[in-house]
């Protein structure tokens, strides 16, 4: 076919859509719904995965986590009577760990509480005061093993804050400008939960995870200071931070080895404890996501299969109405595959504008949602602005050829005759 023969046939679909404005809306909203929610979710999904790998490895792409409790546990089910009976980690594992694995660069336990439900931390200064924080107690080497808290201003717990139990606080940025809006944070004294500390230090600002808590609500004490004044909390957990020349899944090894010995495990136990590194989250991140993928790509097929076959049906209906077009054109000498490719020009007309629009709507979602909520930054890729296109054009070619192909099968002497 050429190049005057395709022009001439898009110039046909164009005429028809025109003429059947209401009918070749209808069919194009079908692909219109489908393409934007596959662009729409598709483009949040990817910045949201590039958001989070951007904040593990501010966390540290090195790290090792043991915890008591699996790190997935949500807190919604009960844990089984196993898990529940494990011993508590202690505040020398940490300390046992850099001194037995050579891997590691560092190794650290911390302690905190969550403000949930009744439990309410509160930091005083004068009439001003924060309620939503994370109390954390941390050892000296929690910021090296942990570069997310980096100190802005001041400093961080010494080893000198810690042997002595002293009363110093570093805290996020958003309790400092709660507390202090107008007069500089360190030196000044404040009441935890009426208690009072020196703040020493200002952490970088850090919002957190889709606006949850970050950086900006922690208030960090030293751990011993932390076990003093509230004995209560027993867990304890351990970070890790593995040297940049050594292998992680082997320092992993080495961890659980030491732990074991360390907690007595016997040769033929299960682990008492667990381990999980970097890859774990984002294992957990992926498994999340590409359970929205899925939901989406059935809301989106059924998007799809709408407009495919509204693609289908307002082909076969221009294919009747056009019957004695199809038999003059065979009969002045048009073929089989001309016929074909002027209908199948048609369906993905149809569907192409469709996805057209679609990717427009989905750019626009995309735009409006990192807009009004910066925490969820949408990225609009070329990929998916790509995929759309093939995927407006694919259903048109799928759901067109039965109609293309009816058309290009009718006998000239009966389409003649047809009225």
């Amino acid at each position: 076919m050429t190049r005057a023969e395709v022009r001439e046939n898009l110039l046909v679909a164009l005429d028809t859509l025109r003429t059947r404005k209401v009918r070749s809306g209808l069919t194009i909203l079908g692909i219109v719904i489908g393409v934007t929610s596959v662009i729409s979710v598709a483009a949040i999904i990817d910045g949201l995965n590039g958001y989070i790998e951007g904040r593990i490895r501010n966390l540290g792409s090195q790290a090792i986590f043991v915890t008591r409790i699996p790190p997935g546990y949500t807190g919604l089910s009960r844990l089984p009577a196993n898990i529940r009976a494990r011993k508590y980690l202690q505040f020398d594992d940490g300390r046992y760990l850099a001194e037995t694995v050579p891997s590691l660069a560092y190794a650290t336990a911390f302690a905190q509480r969550i403000n949930i439900g009744e439990v309410s931390d509160q930091l005083r200064y004068g009439s001003q005061h924060v309620e939503r924080m994370i109390v954390r107690g941390v050892e000296p080497d929690y910021t090296n093993a942990v570069p997310l808290f980096t100190v802005e201003e001041g400093r961080f717990v010494s080893q000198f804050d810690e042997e002595h139990s002293r009363d110093v606080i570093v805290i996020g940025q958003a309790i400092a400008d709660s507390l202090f809006p107008h007069i500089d944070a360190i030196g000044k004294m404040v009441r935890l939960n009426g208690r009072l500390y020196e703040v020493i230090g200002v952490f970088q600002k850090d919002p957190g995870l889709f606006g949850g808590f970050g950086v900006d609500q922690f208030a960090t004490i030293p751990l011993t200071n932390f076990h003093k004044n509230y004995p209560e909390i027993r867990e304890v957990f351990l970070i890790a931070s593995v040297r940049p020349d050594a292998d992680v899944n082997r320092a992993r090894d080495d961890i659980i080895e030491a732990m074991r010995r360390r907690r007595r495990v016997p040769h033929s136990g299960d682990n008492d404890f667990d381990v999980a590194d970097a890859n774990f989250f984002l294992d957990l991140w992926n498994q999340l996501t590409g359970a929205m993928v899925l939901l989406t790509g059935v809301i989106s097929s059924i998007g799809l299969l709408v407009g495919g076959i509204g693609v289908m049906n307002i082909m076969l209906i221009s294919v009747t109405e056009r019957t004695q077009e199809i038999g003059i054109r065979k009969a002045i000498g048009a073929r089989r595959a001309d016929i074909r490719v002027q209908f199948l020009l048609e369906a993905i007309t149809l569907s192409g504008i469709g996805g057209a629009l679609g990717i427009l709507c989905g750019a626009l979602i995309t735009f409006t949602i990192r807009t009004l909520v910066p925490s969820i930054p949408a990225t609009l890729s070329l990929l998916w602005i790509t995929l759309g296109v093939m995927i407006s054009v694919g259903v048109g070619l799928f759901f067109g050829f039965y109609p293309a192909n009816r058309a290009a099968n009718l006998d000239p002497i009966v389409c003649l005759r047809y009225e």
